[in-house]
């Protein structure tokens, strides 16, 4: 034994090529998942979107559920209710139905114009502020609670 290497024992120079080659590309992967892995703004936003696809879905499942049942029930409620009464039904909504309109027409044509443009104008302002209309609506609605409430304890 001799202190020279042969061939076999040093690499060519194509195969430190080849192996620096394949070096670089495990680097490179294990940089991208690194790179992954530190990316916690990336991870927060896809588990969000999973998580959002994920009660989209339950919502469309109970929204589906929630139909299903009311057009069962209501299926139900239609076989139940006698023939008589739902024609005493369907009787009643178009004579009410009737009446709306005679008493909208009517209404129509008694009112006085500038009356009329007064609540268009009215209407247009509270549909522009809500905020302000539904605040005053909600502080009425407590104002009568609390009235009827005291009204109970005397």
């Amino acid at each position: 034994m001799s202190g020279k290497t042969g061939p076999k024992d040093s690499p060519t120079p194509d195969e430190l090529r080849r192996q620096v080659e394949g070096t670089r590309e495990e680097l490179g992967i294990t940089v991208e998942k690194l790179a992954g892995k530190a990316d916690v703004k990336g991870q927060a936003q896809e588990k969000a979107a999973k998580a959002k696809t994920q009660v989209q879905d339950a919502a469309a499942q109970g929204k589906a559920q929630v139909q299903e049942t009311a057009a069962r029930v209501a299926h139900i409620a239609q076989e139940k209710t006698p023939e008589q009464v739902r024609e005493k039904a369907a009787q009643a909504k178009a004579q009410i139905a009737e009446t709306v309109a005679t008493v909208a027409h009517t209404f129509q044509e008694k009112t006085p114009d500038a009356v009329t443009d007064k609540a268009s104008q009215a209407g247009d302002v509270a549909r522009r502020r809500k905020g302000p209309l539904l605040l005053t609506a909600a502080a009425g609605a407590l104002v009568l609670v609390a009235v009827k409430r005291r009204g109970r304890k005397r």
